[in-house]
């Protein structure tokens, strides 16, 4: 058997390192545009909502299969994992590679729709053909990453990242100041360094991947497909996409809503995004390295270890995401300052910070209990409280004080705040009622019934 570890250590310092990469990258993406204009930063930003909402189409697959093979592995149903991550790969490349055609052709009209300000529609065009062009290998990339992740090995992803940085920023430096023999091409240069950087991610994970299971995988195996594994796959990614969507279409929703504000409201957006990602970047570890574990040991049927290990992972994350929140509350006007000099909207990130205290441990909260009832199969309920809270509270109520009352971005991050305590609340619920574990098949289903013991 191979060696592989489910500890929450284990699993949770390489993830943080791998998403610690990509925030910087995310950071120096916008810190290396900041430098072309606050246009560009804006058009990024609004770009990536698009990007992040269509990715829900493959993330569906990814997501649920990912859950699946550590699933099965508890289970030590070795081959099925290995069936399941073949099926996930070969479904997810076909709809990267639709969404590649489709953003190559239709990218203006695309940002249009999305209520983009005119202004910044032709750099749009550049930046979407380009980068959503390369959609598909984003696809490969996402389904790649979950299937070696759950199978313990949390190292593999992590090298990818660093070299996946390192090549892009290197490319961003070169395409924007014209640098070691590359041409300056501003912001088409930043799409084409995002493009490079994410083939070479993709050969290194298939390369990691061949070797992720007992038995290795070969180009023959992408013929294999099983109607009852897929069956399974969707329903858990189903529900789980729709979960997903809810957050990326809904934030999409919001972004369009900042954009009628005006190109500073989303420039400031973009900058906070940045700052926010830095508050639950280890907090986001620690929860997808408790679904990890959550899905492996309900796998193998020991719901009471996994019920303990969601509420460990928990508390540990509020830990460091309230000290993280602080950290950027007290420094996050400093930190702002390296990306702009624009006085408004320096003065509108100042005004967002004290909320962010607010929102950063309903997130936590969410992302907990949440990712433990999707690991657990659960998705349908964690489907039906997003589908509600978010578009009934952070869009409808959002809209409504936002645009309708005028209330700006203030009223859109009030909003944001009610909905993730409302969803955390109910999810919270939901774990501790165990409604969850007599899917597992096991005895062991007396979870600490007076629930305290437990639950510290």
């Amino acid at each position: 058997m191979k060696n592989r570890s489910y500890s929450l250590w284990a699993l949770s310092w390489p993830i943080f390192i791998e998403l610690f990469l990509q925030f910087l990258l995310g950071a120096a993406d916008t810190f290396m545009v900041s430098e072309i204009s606050d246009d560009a930063v804006a058009v990024v930003g609004f770009s990536h909502q698009l990007f992040n909402a269509l990715t829900v189409l493959f993330t569906v697959i990814a997501s649920g299969a990912g859950i699946l093979i550590a699933q099965k592995l508890g289970a030590r149903k070795e081959e099925e994992a290995r069936t399941i991550s073949i099926i996930a790969l070969k479904a997810t490349m076909i709809i990267g590679a639709l969404l590649s055609v489709v953003l190559i052709i239709f990218p203006e009209p695309i940002a249009r729709v999305l209520q983009m300000p005119d202004a910044l529609l032709p750099l749009a065009g550049t930046y979407i053909s380009i980068v959503g062009g390369s959609m598909i290998l984003a696809a490969i990339m996402s389904t790649l990453s979950a299937a070696i992740r759950n199978t313990g090995n949390a190292r593999g992803p992590m090298y990818t990242a660093i070299g996946m940085n390192v090549v892009h920023i290197v490319l961003n430096y070169g395409f924007i100041y014209g640098k070691f023999g590359l041409p300056e091409w501003g912001l088409a240069g930043v799409a084409t360094s995002t493009v490079v950087s994410r083939l070479l991610a993709c050969a290194l994970l298939f390369y990691m991947y061949v070797f992720a299971f007992e038995r290795k995988i070969w180009w023959g195996d992408l013929k294999v497909w099983s109607k009852g594994l897929f069956a399974e796959v969707m329903r858990i990614g189903w529900p789980l996409g729709v979960y997903s969507g809810n957050w990326v279409f809904s934030q999409l929703v919001i972004f369009t809503f900042i954009g009628t504000l005006g190109a500073k409201e989303l420039a400031a957006r973009t900058y906070m995004n940045t700052l926010e990602s830095f508050c639950f970047l280890i907090g986001f570890s620690i929860a997808l390295a408790t679904q990890i574990r959550v899905a492996h040991l309900f796998g193998a049927g020991n719901t009471r270890e996994a019920y303990k290990d969601c509420y460990k992972g928990l508390w540990i994350g509020q830990g460091v995401v309230v000290a993280n929140s602080l950290l950027v509350y007290f420094l996050g006007s400093q930190a702002l300052g390296l990306f702009t000099t624009d006085p408004e909207i320096l003065a509108i990130c100042a005004s967002l910070l004290g909320l962010n205290l607010i929102l950063q441990p309903g997130k936590m909260l969410n992302m907990a209990i949440a990712d433990s009832l999707n690991a657990v199969g659960d998705t349908r309920f964690t489907m039906y409280a997003s589908t509600i809270s978010m578009w009934g509270v952070s869009v409808g109520i959002a809209y409504y004080f936002s645009l309708h009352l005028g209330w700006g971005l203030i009223a859109i991050y009030i909003c944001m705040i009610a909905d993730e305590y409302i969803r955390g609340f109910v999810c919270w619920l939901r774990w501790r009622s165990r409604k969850w574990a007599s899917r597992a098949g096991s005895t062991d289903l007396n979870v600490g019934q007076g629930g305290a013991a437990a639950e510290v």
